[in-house]
């Protein structure tokens, strides 16, 4: 007369085989909760997928941009610039290039100098200018990651930035004539380095001299030894010579700004994903407060209901990890290359090859732990509740 009577279907079919399979009896019971009510069992899984791909998504993309950020930084700590401006006066160095580079080289904690100068030129044929950056001393490929080729080794060889291969239509092997007043220079590109200036390309130092004879320092890069202090070189910098302006390299904030952004994007779907978990725990428990109480009254103890109840989501978690992940990897494959198109950057191997098993297996049990963090407070709640108060309408 109460409507008690089991009904017969798919979902006790399956209770029923999974009552037979040796499980523990509150996992038996747990893993054929969700087939008693489909509808809401799929839209639990859609949350819970959701929150596996954004977690997905979300790590790729940051680890990506973690590696952009980074490549090429510990080359060198600080950038010694000559000249610095002062009440709109610009004052120069005191010591010349050459007996600068050897001061700043014999500072402490100095382990390498690299010189770098810059000189404004165009390609012949062309309209557009180009921005030729010369270096020399100890490290001058050191900072520039190459995408493809090499460094530059002798007179008359460029290393040109992605974008300024796409502007141009150039590639790696192209040869090219640069020209600066009535100086022409041939060159040919060696290598493409990761960089987003579609006007600028990396040589040796006698190239661009040889556009531009006489053409002095801009700037030093510096590289420390291990354990030495940027900021007391920079100190020890401009003690040495009131003209120089050094510049300790500081953290990039453009990759902690995207990084943050897409770790707080996660987080917040991760709890609406939780969220969704606990509204189907507490319909189901309320749903199933007589089975809970006749399951009471026969021994299964509150630890046993809380396990049943989690169990029933870390299932949903399970299946929503299987299916999420792929569709976070998906999204990782089609949004960053277009990223790095936009810009006009071609992203090295060891940027985008970001998929380890380590990784994997932890994106897996996040789906899991979605599911039990929504399941668990309402299945605590289950398990406190009395066999009197279940059955007082009996």
């Amino acid at each position: 007369s109460a409507g008690s009577a089991p009904r017969a279907g798919r979902a006790l079919g399956i209770q029923r085989r999974l009552a037979g399979s040796g499980l523990p009896r509150s996992v038996s019971l747990g893993v054929g909760l969700p087939f008693a009510r489909p509808g809401r069992s799929g839209l639990t899984l859609a949350a819970v997928v959701l929150g596996v791909a954004t977690v997905t998504f979300a790590t790729g993309l940051g680890t990506t941009m973690i590696r952009f950020g980074n490549a090429g930084r510990d080359a060198y700590q600080v950038s010694v610039y000559a000249g610095r401006a002062d009440h709109g006066k610009v004052i120069e160095p005191e010591h010349g290039d050459l007996a600068l580079q050897s001061l700043l080289r014999s500072l402490p904690g100095a382990s390498g100098v690299t010189a770098r100068g810059v000189a404004e030129a165009r390609i012949a044929g062309s309209v557009r200018s180009v921005m030729i950056e010369g270096r020399r001393g100890d490290r001058p490929q050191s900072d520039t990651v190459l995408v493809e080729g090499r460094w530059t080794s002798r007179t008359g060889e460029v290393v040109a930035t992605s974008a300024f291969l796409h502007r141009h239509g150039l590639r790696v092997g192209d040869r090219l004539v640069l020209e600066k007043g009535d100086r022409r220079e041939r060159a040919v590109v060696v290598g493409e380095s990761m960089d987003t200036n579609g006007q600028l390309v990396f040589t040796d130092w006698s190239t661009l001299t040889a556009l531009s004879p006489g053409e002095k320092p801009i700037a030093y890069l510096i590289a420390l030894r291990g354990g030495a202090d940027p900021a007391a070189y920079a100190r020890a910098a401009r003690a040495v010579d009131p003209g120089v302006d050094p510049v300790p390299q500081g953290p990039n904030t453009v990759t902690r700004t995207i990084v943050g952004s897409a770790a707080l994007l996660t987080a917040m779907l991760s709890v609406v994903a939780s969220l969704g978990v606990l509204n189907t725990v507490v319909l189901n428990t309320r749903d199933r407060r007589r089975d809970l109480g006749m399951l009471k009254s026969i021994g299964m103890t509150p630890r046993q209901v809380t396990v049943m109840v989690v169990t029933s989501m870390a299932l949903l978690g399970a299946i929503g990890s299987l299916l999420g992940i792929p569709l976070g990897i998906a999204g990782y494959d089609l949004v960053v290359p277009r990223m790095a198109d936009a810009v006009d950057i071609v992203l090295p191997a060891f940027m985008t090859d970001v998929w380890r098993v380590g990784t994997l297996v932890l994106l897996a049990l996040s789906g899991v732990a979605i599911a039990v963090l929504g399941a668990y407070v309402p299945a605590r709640g289950a398990a406190r509740l009395t066999v009197a108060e279940a059955l007082r309408n009996e």
